[in-house]
């Protein structure tokens, strides 16, 4: 029985392999791109970027499969070019792709539903929203899904390839399964970079999970903040770009003080520059990815 913290690393990392899109590029080498064209993102007044998931435009990655092909849709970035992005991909319950690499690492979180990504062979370890996981580049794998399924995925450069498992090879990473039972969590009072009321009961406290990067290090690092039912608070980024993915739950967001609130269900998104206030809210305990160049800062109201 696999267990759900094992060494492929089986407590399943960050990256998603299987992209999906409805026109398919070859390049000039003969390698497959997936061609998701995103949409025009809503700018608010102060430059923030805002993707709701119903706003997303899905496309068939085989439209000869019709309904039972995976379909992807861009949240920011473009996987078809160089340079990194963030999308979202969904399956339909019982589907399964052959063995595949890619030319790129990615990173993968479930949004929704259950996902399998794994050697080819392995036994099926179903990560369920929450759960994260990495893929290296060049490793033979396969992705499954149980049920209906969501998820984010994000490369640090493209364009993102998928090639036949004849074209492996070994980049020295290895990947990284985490279900999301096992992620560690870490409380307001274990960091600076959450403030938070003195009186205020632990239970009630903002979380953080770290899946990638180095923290100390300047450089671009991947966080999990876990809110509380009832939160409110103000994120904002001291340094470049920072990009939220709503993960489980709804968080209201308002920016730099404004009163008008848009809600944000799972799979939603928003990102700017650093300078930003985003006000966010949760009536229920939600959960969100956070994508920033160094740390950020959360004050906890």
């Amino acid at each position: 029985m696999p267990t759900k913290y094992s060494l492929r690393l089986r407590c399943k990392p960050l990256l998603c392999h299987w992209i999906v899109c409805s026109s398919l590029l070859i390049n000039g080498a003969g390698e497959l791109a997936l061609a998701v064209h995103p949409e025009q993102p809503l700018k608010t007044a102060a430059g923030t970027e805002v993707v709701l998931v119903s706003e997303v435009k899905w496309r068939h990655l085989n439209p000869a499969r019709g309904d039972a092909s995976p379909a992807a849709g861009t949240l920011w970035g473009d996987q078809t070019e160089d340079g990194e992005s963030g999308f979202l991909v969904k399956f339909q319950g019982g589907f399964s792709s052959p063995p595949h690499v890619h030319n790129i690492t990615y990173r993968g979180i479930v949004i929704a539903g259950a996902l399998h990504n794994d050697d080819p062979g392995a036994e099926p370890m179903w990560m369920p929203a929450g759960s994260w996981w990495t893929q290296p580049a060049g490793e033979v794998h396969l992705t499954a899904a149980r049920t209906q399924s969501v998820a984010y995925v994000e490369i640090q450069s493209g364009p993102y390839l998928v090639k036949g498992p004849d074209k492996k090879f070994d980049n020295g990473e290895r990947p990284v399964n985490m279900d999301s039972s096992n992620i560690v969590w870490l409380d307001a009072a274990d960091l600076d970079w959450i403030e938070s009321k003195s009186n205020r009961n632990p239970s009630q406290n903002a979380q953080v999970a770290f899946l990638w990067g180095q923290p100390d290090d300047d450089g671009k690092i991947g966080t999990m903040l876990k809110l509380p039912a009832g939160f409110t608070g103000i994120l904002s980024a001291e340094k470049g770009m920072v990009r939220v993915v709503v993960v489980q739950g709804k968080v209201d967001l308002s920016v730099d003080g404004g009163t008008k609130a848009k809600t944000l269900p799972a799979g939603s998104y928003f990102g700017s520059n650093a300078g930003t206030d985003h006000r966010l809210a949760c009536e229920q305990a939600c959960v969100v990815y956070v994508r920033s160049e160094e740390k950020f800062n959360l004050k906890c109201r």
